[in-house]
């Protein structure tokens, strides 16, 4: 397998500035001549789709939601990280990027982070000239707070709906090229399939969701802008239609995964209370900048109201721990450190799993009414969940599964080993190595949808005939290939409607995700990987055993869509527990308990592990191949990461 990362040369500060000086160019009119794909419409794709609409590209835009709109980006509540400097504390571009190479453990490739933050300032311009409603200062100039991992204020927001505002601004750009005809729109429909014709993405295969049509589409390029697979652990903060779906049959096609066991834990989710929920709620990571992290002192005193706990009998562990960030740890080491006290037996609330989160110095030195202001959305989110008011006593919170930096694998260009496949956001590897930093997701989805890939695919394209010229062998959806992928698609549609088993596939998923959390979440061991790689073979065959699908592929079937892609994640968890079994050290959000310091901090091996692990498909039931990719270091030389 060809891992090119084609990294352009010259000095890590001109690389991106050398790339556009001498991509090739399409002119306006032949760009008309050039159809691309694009699966997906949250800020990475509808930002990727519009632009790319902009510049005169017909773009053809999936999304399995009713309304592109609804995509999960709208979840990312936080903010958004900026080296605009705007406080004067000091940020510039270069602090973004090594902020976000050592928060990431030194797992990520240098290039593609600084090209990362350079484009972070031209974000908050085009967003601000969206009209996102930034929150300002008093003067009226953009207000900016911490987020973990940094000790700088670069971190843009509007109050706690940040993800829904960004997304408001993407979507009405896209809107704008569906009215006009630059953008096709299709909802309500999901990727099946990647047809790849001679080693390039040629289109996929879709299934309408409401008439349960399957069709197929071609493109001179294919984008996927799908998310993260953090759902294959059942419970997580993402919504139940996150998938893997999309990314997982891309690799089966021959697209390489890079780093799948690199899931991210993040520290401030509320408490599981009970085997009937199908989700977790996330209190956003901004409530670490006035929230103050605790338990008790004392087991005996777990069971007490936190208001009648005294302060010198209260562990501010992460104030303790780390010093230099207190509460602002990045999440990988605020989450760990939230587990260890409760597994001391200092965890408050049911099963004693959560720690507190409290406001009560804040609201002394800054007011409710100033507090209600940064966060009063939360505060009342967090109040109808748990009825608890948060302004009288603390919240009470427990890490979960949020994030993945793990993803297909891509090059500079953004593009995977399969030539015509382009992934961009959260569905690729790039950016975030071992551990994102918080404010970070909504960056990488809109610099790669709006600065990076309309370069980058302009620049491939520039090299491919478009279809629409070609007089001979032209290469649509009636090609001999589409076909026999649909009929690939509707056969395992039809397999997993014949099982006529005993249990659902919420039932199954269930059991996978305990088997996940239990064996490859935020603990993990050679001894608990490989009971957990028996146990999803064997959940796994249980599923093509004993799986129930009513009703029928012909109409809305919404049983059936979550069977076919918890399908994938039978697969899929495997290939994670794997790949965490390979990686023999602790790095970010991967932590093997036989690899940690005296003190319980990450021990990385950079002599044997300074690379991209990239998985290729090998075959049913066989074991994939591991391939790899040498992380190189010219600016930054990684050291030990440490916070304190």
């Amino acid at each position: 397998m060809n891992l090119d990362p084609k990294v352009p040369a010259g000095p890590l500060a001109e690389k991106w500035t050398l790339f556009k000086q001498k991509q090739q160019l399409i002119n306006p009119a032949n760009k008309r001549k050039y159809t691309v794909i694009v699966v997906g419409t949250g800020l990475a794709g509808g930002s990727a789709a519009a632009t790319m609409a902009e510049l005169g590209y017909n773009v053809l835009s999936f999304c399995f939601q009713d309304s592109p709109r609804r995509a999960h980006s709208i979840a990312a509540q936080g903010g958004i990280n900026a080296a605009k400097n705007y406080k004067n504390d000091g940020d510039s571009v270069y602090r973004l990027f090594y902020d976000t190479i050592k928060g990431g453990d030194f797992r990520s490739r240098e290039a593609n982070v600084y090209r990362l933050a350079e484009e972070s300032v031209n974000i908050i311009d085009q967003c601000v000239a969206q009209g996102v409603p930034f929150a300002r200062e008093y003067g009226g100039l953009l207000d900016t707070r911490s987020f973990g991992g940094a000790q700088l204020q670069r971190t843009f927001y509007c109050r706690g709906q940040t993800g829904q505002q960004l997304m408001l601004g993407a979507y009405q750009a896209l809107s704008r090229q569906i009215a006009v005809g630059g953008v096709k729109m299709f909802p309500r429909c999901e990727m099946l399939d990647l047809v790849v014709v001679d080693g390039r993405a040629r289109g996929i295969v879709t299934r309408h969701l409401e008439t349960g049509k399957i069709e197929s589409f071609a493109a001179d390029a294919v984008v996927l802008a799908t998310g993260g697979y953090s759902n294959v652990y059942f419970l997580s903060t993402n919504a139940n239609g996150c998938n893997v779906s999309a990314t997982y049959r891309a690799y089966k096609r021959g697209a390489a995964f890079a780093n799948p066991c690199f899931t991210q834990i993040h520290p401030t989710c509320i408490p599981v209370t009970g085997d009937y929920q199908s989700k977790l709620t996330l209190m956003s990571e901004s409530l670490r900048n006035d929230g103050r992290m605790w338990v008790p002192k004392n087991k005996a005193d777990v069971h007490k109201h936190p208001n009648q706990i005294p302060e010198p009998d209260r562990d501010y562990f992460l104030e303790r721990k780390y010093p230099s960030f207190g509460n602002l740890a990045p999440r990988d080491i605020a989450s760990r450190a939230a587990k260890e006290v409760c597994d001391e037996g200092r965890g408050v609330g049911p099963g004693g799993r959560g720690v507190y989160l409290d406001f009560s110095r804040a609201i002394a030195q800054q007011g409710v009414e100033k507090i209600r202001d940064k966060y009063g959305n939360l505060f009342d989110m967090y109040e109808r969940i748990t009825a608890e008011n948060a302004y009288e006593q603390p919240m009470r919170i427990y890490p979960a599964v949020h994030y993945t930096m793990g993803g297909l694998w891509v090059n500079y260009e953004l593009m995977s080993n399969l030539d015509g496949l382009f992934v961009i956001g959260e569905a690729n590897f790039s950016d975030h190595g071992a551990n994102r930093l918080g404010a970070s997701a909504l960056m990488q989805g809109l610099a790669d949808g709006y600065f990076i890939l309309p370069y980058t695919i302009t620049n491939w394209l520039a090299g491919v005939k478009p279809e629409s010229d070609k007089k001979e062998n032209r290469i649509t959806a009636d090609h001999a290939e589409f076909k026999r992928v649909e009929a690939e698609a509707t056969e395992k549609l039809k397999k997993l409607l014949a099982i006529k088993g005993k249990k659902t596939a919420t039932e199954l998923h269930r059991e996978l995700g305990k088997v996940m959390w239990d064996d490859v979440g935020m603990a993990r061991s050679r001894e608990s990987l490989e009971r957990a790689i028996r146990r999803i073979q064997e959940i796994r065959e249980e599923f093509w055993r004993n799986l129930n699908v009513p009703g029928s592929a012909d109409d809305l079937n919404t049983a059936l869509e979550r069977a076919n892609r918890v399908a994938d994640y039978m697969e899929f968890g495997e290939l994670l527990a794997r790949d965490a079994l390979t990686r023999e050290e602790s790095c970010g959000g991967h932590f093997r308990v036989e690899y940690q310091y005296p003190d319980g901090e990450a021990k990385r091996d950079d002599e044997r592990f300074s690379h991209v692990a990239a998985w290729e498909y090998a075959g049913p039931d066989k074991t994939p191949i591991r391939n790899v990719e040498p992380l190189v270091w010219d600016v930054v030389h990684p050291s030990v990461r440490s916070y304190k």
